[in-house]
């Protein structure tokens, strides 16, 4: 780490309730834009340095460390003090599985406030102005202590003593700071909400970096390209050379970065070779009627006309005049 990078940071995602709102549903395997919520939330928290999920294991997009409160079902108070037995970083962020439009930006976003601010915790507030402990970056040394005292203060220092406590029991004792997040604290507890959120990763501003993700996570694909290049070789393909070179050729684009380095940067440089062949055909096409500089094109020439070289001679060979001397025509010529 450079003095420029900013401080390690773990993950705890609380993935265990017993989604009774969606009738007992499996929440964090519900799909939303083509993705578990779930591995939404883990995208989003794709830079800490560790991930501890709070549930029973599951098939993830990518490695996690897996833990239970004892007992299951404790609640979050219990959960989010069995994660934080695994984490060794001095800040946490905390979430719960169901932030469909949880960004890696709106955790980078809450860590600054938390460092910027001295508080103890950085927490989202929604729409109406409710503060959203399962969407926040703690420091871990006061949450660790709160929830000691939590726990002793109810007459067990286990996770028994916190089992059922509400987090308003925790948040109470810690100084916040608040970033307003109405969309990326939008959560879902109900079909409803599911529905929601469905409706809008479909909305024109949304869709395409959504499909992209999907498709990323889909193919185990884990790359940041530039979507507008590749968007305008499609562009270029289709428009110089026939619409059905717009996929080929990205498909194409994306082979050859592959048999290269496979970085962003062998995207890149194959999409620009592409972009200017495309550019070259159609150019080709533009001039394909014109003809080299002082060539008289065909049409200004007299209609029937023969080329000097074929034009006969007047009164010579092949003219229909006879010449002098020649012969009076007679029968059989």
């Amino acid at each position: 780490m450079t003095a420029t990078d900013p401080p390690p940071y773990d993950a705890i995602v609380l993935a265990g309730g017993a989604a009774r709102r969606l009738g007992g549903a499996d929440k964090p395997s519900v799909r939303v834009g083509g993705r578990p919520l779930l591995d939404r939330v883990l995208a989003a928290c794709a830079g800490a340095r560790r991930t501890v999920v709070v549930a029973a294991p599951r098939p993830t997009s990518r490695p996690v460390r897996w833990t239970r409160e004892n007992p299951p079902g404790g609640g979050p108070v219990a959960a989010l003090d069995a994660g934080l037995r695994h984490t060794t970083a001095d800040c946490a962020v905390v979430l719960s599985a169901d932030l469909p439009f949880l960004e890696e930006a709106t955790v980078e976003r809450l860590l600054s406030a938390l460092r910027a601010s001295g508080a103890d915790a950085a927490l989202l507030t929604d729409a109406d102005g409710r503060d959203q402990p399962l969407v926040a970056a703690y420091r871990t040394t006061a949450l660790r202590h709160t929830l000691a005292a939590l726990a002793e203060g109810n007459g067990n220092g286990g996770d028994n003593g916190l089992t059922g406590l509400p987090l308003r029991r925790l948040t109470a004792a810690l100084d916040l700071t608040r970033v307003p997040d109405p969309l990326a604290s939008f959560d879902c507890d109900t079909w409803d909400d599911i529905a929601d959120a469905r409706a809008r990763i479909r909305e024109h501003g949304h869709v395409l970096d959504e499909w992209i993700s999907a498709v990323k996570d889909e193919l185990g694909i884990d790359l940041d390209v530039d979507t507008h290049v590749l968007l305008d070789l499609a562009r270029d393909a289709a428009h110089g050379v026939a619409r059905p070179a717009a996929p080929l050729t990205t498909f194409l684009v994306g082979y050859a970065a592959a048999q290269g380095k496979g970085g962003p940067k062998a995207v890149a440089e194959a999409a620009h070779k592409a972009a200017a062949l495309a550019l070259r055909w159609a150019e080709e096409a533009n001039t394909a009627g014109e003809k080299p500089a002082g060539e008289k094109p065909a049409a200004e020439k007299p209609v029937g006309e023969k080329p000097a070289a074929e034009k006969p001679a007047a009164d010579g060979p092949g003219s229909d005049k006879p010449g002098p001397g020649s012969p009076a025509p007679g029968p059989g010529r």
